[in-house]
């Protein structure tokens, strides 16, 4: 985690380019195949990919690749629809803490 005037943020492992504030954060508590994953509410400085329709972990949901918006490194996916319960996860961002620098 770096700080950018007073906030913390998340930023992206490979070239430094903020994607996440501290104050988006929503949960620790997630994982995925390549490991620990964070749920943010907002992320910036990035590109979306195309929509998919995808299996997961907990459920089938419509998602789009997230991208650093100044490398290109991918950092996670952003949850476009749920088909299930799991509504609360739609318009959120899921990063992969492998891809963004840790916290200190």
């Amino acid at each position: 985690m770096v700080e950018i005037t007073g906030t913390p943020v998340y930023s992206c492992r490979k070239c430094m380019n903020p994607i996440a504030l501290r104050v988006d954060l929503i949960s620790k508590n997630y994982l995925a195949k390549s490991g620990q994953v964070y749920m943010f509410a907002h992320a910036m400085n990035i590109e979306i990919g195309p929509k998919v329709d995808k299996q997961l972990m907990t459920s089938y949901f419509s998602i789009a690749e997230i991208f650093c918006g100044k490398c290109g490194e991918e950092m996670g996916w952003t949850y476009v629809r749920a088909y299930d319960a799991k509504k609360y996860k739609e318009r959120n961002y899921i990063l992969e803490k492998a891809k963004f620098l840790k916290e200190y």
